[in-house]
């Protein structure tokens, strides 16, 4: 079997991801998974994990599913693992990032894992101040250009740009990114084309503020090493 993460537009009405799954099981298709990114203005982005028998049927199952009224997908992609589970990934990847025991570690781990948990392409973190780009997963912008991305984000949301617990959502859709306070850093993720949704940057925010209290502790702690001697 191989396994797929398909995400679609549905309408937000009852019926609709039933109608959508038997359309899976047409083309012997199996939804093992399903995560609801947003909702609203009628509509719902959710991504579905399913299994097929070869991944020949892809195109088919695409086209079998858009036949249901008012839906579209927007991205199909397939998963190394095939047991793949996003909450799953995410608990894993918080385990991580508060077992890191230096900065250095962490913010690797970040980057790495909290990649993988997102489906980004890149992940990177950059100094607030210089710019200095400080750990990066994947094809990242350079330092400035994530300092500038940040920076505008900023100064369009006090001009009016939406911000929230997702996370400054000015700029392009298909980065998304979040502060760390406390070590003076930003966290920058990105992938081509494909937009963070809304429960995507939720997640973008919960993962700084994990690597940010934990950055906090790990401080602490190497501040307190001297005096301990």
């Amino acid at each position: 079997m191989e396994t797929y993460v398909v995400r679609l537009w549905l309408p937000d009405r009852p019926g609709a991801l039933g109608a959508v799954a038997s359309r899976i099981g047409a083309v012997r298709g199996d939804v093992v998974g399903i995560d609801i990114l947003e909702t609203g203005s009628g509509q719902a982005v959710d991504e579905l994990v399913v299994r097929v028998p070869r991944r020949q049927l892809v195109d088919l199952l695409v086209s079998e599913v858009e036949q249901v009224d008012g839906v579209h997908v927007e991205l199909v992609r397939p998963v190394a693992d095939a047991v793949h589970d996003p909450r799953l990934d995410a608990l894993e990847t918080a385990a991580v990032l508060a077992g890191a025991g230096t900065t250095e570690e962490l913010l690797a781990a970040l980057c790495v894992h909290g990649g993988r948990t997102l489906g980004a392409e890149w992940m990177a973190v950059v100094e607030l101040t210089t710019g200095e780009l400080r750990r990066a997963a994947g094809s990242a912008p350079t330092g400035a250009w994530l300092a500038a991305f940040v920076e505008g984000s900023q100064a369009a949301a006090g001009a009016g740009g939406v911000s929230g617990a997702g996370g400054i959502t000015a700029g392009p859709d298909d980065v998304a990114w979040a502060p760390l306070p406390a070590a003076g850093l930003a966290l920058v993720v990105g992938r081509s084309g494909t937009p963070f949704r809304a429960r995507e940057r939720r997640q973008v925010c919960a993962l700084a503020r994990i690597v940010d209290t934990r950055f906090r502790e790990l401080s602490a702690l190497r501040s307190e090493a001297p005096t301990r001697a």
